[in-house]
């Protein structure tokens, strides 16, 4: 990948003052209480005062609540309860309404649990004709089983069997919807992300969740098709879709190209922020080799470490080598040499971004400052910009690495 770095000419009257600041050796070898008197009946205090003991502290076990992939069983309704509504569910004692299937079958139901339950299914059965004091509704569309497991649900959504439910979540779902149910919808949309989707049935449970009115259902939907939109395309859920709502496919196809957009979007962030970063690494490795040197490399006025130690920073190894082909290089002029140009760019990056130009060790880094007062406001923009990339580049990495140390 090319350097970030702008472009900038090359000085030909101190290139030998680069080559006296360093001190270049060849390479030998290649470079991880409890309070007690509380607890004693006997104790003085106690006594004395007439303090009573303390209660014991309340158990910290709670009621067992188990879960199945986040969904909630309430297991702490007590046994006696969930009897009680299934003994006046089944025999229908006292039962003031008939909710009948569309296979004529007959459900036996309370209208006072009913109405409290789904205030349209009351309003509905409010409407019917009463005859010997039985008001009468007539629900079709759905399996009778489906119908009887909806209206065993609306006496207690605390108590139900999930595998009824599992069974007919899709009627379920829909009766939801209809009778304005917000606890068994939840339950139904919750089964459905969980435990039943698949690549042959997303399709239908989308464009049921959309006409259902459940948009994290929905959304769940559209994300899998995206991911998956080769294989789930080829299905005959999606063939059947294409016909019947041309502009459901219309929306999915147009979020399967935002996606790509926003992917390759992330992904060329991600590339530019590794480039910055290699630059905020290949300027700490400049500082450490001109102000401490290194194994094989560094200033004039300091010893070199040989090969005692492994160099703690990332970029010294790549920047001695280009630093080793810099003072060597015989082209060394402006489009004659791309390694070279590499490391002007580097020098005038540390010189943009070096506060002490009087005192740095670094070649050249006074030179780039003059030079900068004759820059053009286009050059000066550009590589403000750039200055700006590098800062944010090391921030990020400190704010990483404090993150890290207090895990």
């Amino acid at each position: 990948m090319d350097s970030p770095c702008p472009d900038t000419s090359w000085p030909s009257t101190i290139i030998k003052s680069f080559d006296r600041s360093f001190n270049i050796r060849t390479e030998e070898r290649n470079s991880t209480d409890t309070l007690d008197f509380l607890k004693d009946r006997n104790s003085s205090v106690c006594s004395s005062r007439n303090i009573p003991l303390p209660p014991q502290q309340p158990s910290k076990v709670r009621p067992k609540m188990e879960t199945h992939r986040g969904i909630t069983d309430f297991r702490c309704v007590p046994k006696e309860t969930k009897d009680t509504w299934d003994k006046l569910f089944k025999q229908g004692y006292g039962a003031d309404v008939h909710i009948i299937a569309g296979d004529g079958s007959i459900i036996a139901a309370h209208y006072s649990f009913l109405s409290i339950a789904s205030p349209v299914l009351g309003n509905f059965l409010q409407q019917s004709k009463v005859m010997n004091g039985i008001r009468c509704i007539k629900i079709s569309g759905v399996p009778y089983d489906a119908l009887r497991t909806f209206i065993r649900f609306l006496y207690s959504s605390c108590s139900y069997e999930e595998e009824e439910m599992k069974k007919f979540v899709l009627h379920l779902l829909v009766l939801s919807h209809s009778y304005v149910v917000p606890s068994l919808k939840r339950v139904c949309t919750q089964l459905l992300e969980h435990d039943w989707l698949t690549k042959e049935n997303v399709v239908d449970v989308l464009q049921l969740a959309m006409k259902c009115d459940a948009p994290r259902l929905a959304l769940i939907c559209m994300h899998m098709v995206v991911r998956d939109f080769k294989c789930i395309s080829s299905t005959e859920g999606w063939k059947i879709m294409r016909r019947a709502n041309p502009a459901l496919e219309q929306q999915l196809l147009e979020s399967l190209v935002e996606a790509d957009s926003r992917k390759q979007e992330r992904s060329e962030k991600l590339e530019e922020k590794r480039v910055y970063l290699q630059l905020h690494e290949a300027m700490e490795a400049l500082l450490h080799i001109c102000r401490d040197g290194c194994k094989t490399i560094g200033p004039r006025d300091k010893a070199l470490k040989g090969s005692q130690d492994a160099c703690s920073f990332p970029a010294c190894k790549g920047l001695e080598i280009l630093i080793r082909h810099f003072s060597s290089c015989i082209t060394r002029v402006p489009g004659g040499c791309v390694h070279c140009k590499r490391m002007w760019q580097l020098l005038e990056l540390h010189s943009r971004m070096c506060n002490e130009p009087n005192y740095c060790n670094v070649p050249l880094c006074r030179h780039f400052k003059e030079k900068m007062q004759r820059d053009s406001k286009k050059e000066q923009v550009k590589w403000k910009l750039l200055v700006n990339k590098v800062q944010m580049a090391k921030i990020a990495l400190r704010l990483f690495s404090s993150q890290r140390s207090s895990f």
